[in-house]
């Protein structure tokens, strides 16, 4: 017994069902030993409805596998005349004559074109027109000039790449040459994506292992990381369904997402940390619909012996393997995230990149760290446009450098890095490199001021430089010093 509900088909007399259309016959209607007579139905039913009606009753059949996948309605008289054959063949039984079709509709005949060069790209062969057309011919498609005429009982071919699958298969699978795609689209990665992989060699070279961070933040992170009231970055985009208030706005800094990863580890009892990730922030434009979407990059680091300079000889070998123009670092007081005496602005060509330093302790302390924390947050995209030309090969010098040592006396106010600019613009082009090697205060320099010692590498292409050339550097330098920084000679 089955409870059958509306829409599920039967067969039936004028009195009662005998069988679940397309599914299975009923057992009033099954053939028994004293059967002497049988008459043969061939019916064809909606697909969808035979497989609906199947999973609503758990009645899987062989005959519900073959109709719920649409078979051509146009076959259910030569079915049942070749059914009829086969009783007479076999002797099985007399056929009567007559039949009786009931058919709703004929199907419209569907064509479609051969177009051969399409086929023949698609399947990377060279097959002509003619293989083409007796491939199908074989297969009971007709092909009429260039337009194919698909037979009712293949309702699977729709589309142009139906048709390459039969020349496909009837040609041979293992007869198709191994080629790459002809005329396709040739993929790669965009100078940015290379560099920004090269950034992420450089870094995990240095130790950093990578993180990702969510784009979304809370408002509260304004506060811990002690931004001003009135900063700009206060105003981010507020999401329309946030998660919730934790990550309700778009952030405008990338800081506080390394900080609380940081502070994550340092509660796991992680005893160091080096985490680097490129991440993007959301500036919103007055006037504009979208805001623009620099990519930070972002280096964090505790309790791992780090200073400021071994982070500041971090970033420069990063600076160095991309290839940027040379940095210059400032000293920063008044980032209220930064400790106000280990903060330096980066800078490339006059254009501010960003920042690096100690986190403010009470920054820290927020994020529930005690010990010191390192980090600097450097704008990705405005440095691609501070790229050095793609480096090209220089021979290994002919002549010798010559190599020239200065003890300068400055004030304490004087920063390596204004004494390195002036050298290098004073002392010409035979000017190869300048290093610091040693600051000394203590006996013999006055109170007040410091010893900054320079070597200056000095060379020329073209021959052996002599006594001479090197002193008129020194002479050019140390004047040029003189008149700008009050620097003298130790």
């Amino acid at each position: 017994m089955r409870n059958l509900k509306a829409g599920m088909l039967v067969i039936a007399d004028d009195k009662k069902p005998i069988g679940l259309a397309g599914i299975m016959g009923g057992e009033n209607s099954e053939i028994v030993d004293d059967t002497t007579m049988v008459v043969f139905e061939s019916a064809n039913f909606s697909g969808t409805s035979i497989r609906q009606t199947a999973l609503a009753l758990g009645m899987r059949t062989e005959a519900s596998g073959k109709f719920e996948k649409n078979l051509d309605p146009m076959m259910t008289v030569p079915a049942v005349q070749r059914a009829c054959e086969l009783v007479e063949l076999l002797g099985c039984g007399n056929v009567l004559d007559g039949i009786i079709d009931i058919i709703h509709y004929v199907p419209q005949a569907r064509t479609l074109p051969l177009e051969c060069d399409k086929i023949n790209r698609l399947l990377g062969t060279d097959i002509s027109k003619e293989d083409m057309v007796r491939y199908l011919n074989l297969l009971e498609i007709p092909v009429e000039g260039d337009t194919i005429l698909v037979p009712s009982f293949r309702p699977d071919l729709q589309r142009m790449a139906d048709i390459a699958e039969e020349v496909g298969r009837s040609f041979g699978y293992n007869e198709i040459p191994t080629t790459s795609f002809k005329n396709a689209t040739q993929g790669g990665y965009t100078p940015e994506m290379k560099l920004e992989a090269k950034l992420g060699s450089l870094c995990r070279g240095l130790g950093y292992s990578e993180i990702i961070t969510y784009s979304f933040t809370s408002p509260a992170v304004f506060d811990q990381i002690r931004l001003p009231a009135d900063s700009p970055l206060r105003n981010a985009l507020r999401i329309q369904n946030p998660l919730g208030e934790d990550t309700s706005i778009m952030r405008t800094i990338a800081l506080p997402s390394m900080l609380e990863i940081l502070s994550r580890n340092n509660a796991y009892h992680n005893k160091a940390a080096k985490l680097y990730e490129v991440a993007k922030i959301y500036l919103p434009v007055e006037g504009q619909a979208l805001p623009q979407e620099p990519k930070m990059l972002l280096l964090g680091t505790y309790g791992t012996n780090e200073t400021f300079f071994t982070l500041k000889g971090e970033l420069e070998a990063v600076f160095a393997g991309m290839r940027t123009k040379k940095a210059v670092y400032t000293a920063e007081t008044h980032n209220p995230s930064f400790h106000p005496g280990r903060c330096a602005r980066v800078s490339v060509e006059g254009v501010d990149v960003g920042f690096l330093g100690q986190v403010h302790p009470l920054v820290a302390k927020n994020y529930g760290m005690d010990g010191d924390v390192y980090c600097a947050e450097i704008n990705f995209t405005e440095l691609q446009n501070h790229l050095l030309p793609d480096a090209t090969y220089t021979p290994l010098p002919k002549y010798p450098a010559v190599s020239r040592d200065l003890a300068l006396v400055c004030g304490e106010e004087v920063t390596v890095s204004q004494v390195e600019d002036i050298i290098s613009a004073s002392a010409g082009k035979l000017l190869r490199d300048v290093k610091l090697f040693d600051i000394y205060r203590g006996v013999g320099v006055p109170e007040g001021r410091k010893s900054m010692a320079f070597s200056l590498e000095l060379r020329a292409d073209d021959r052996t430089l002599t006594d001479t050339d090197s002193e008129g550097v020194v002479s050019k330098v140390l004047a040029a010093l003189k008149e700008k920084l009050d620097v003298t000679l130790r």
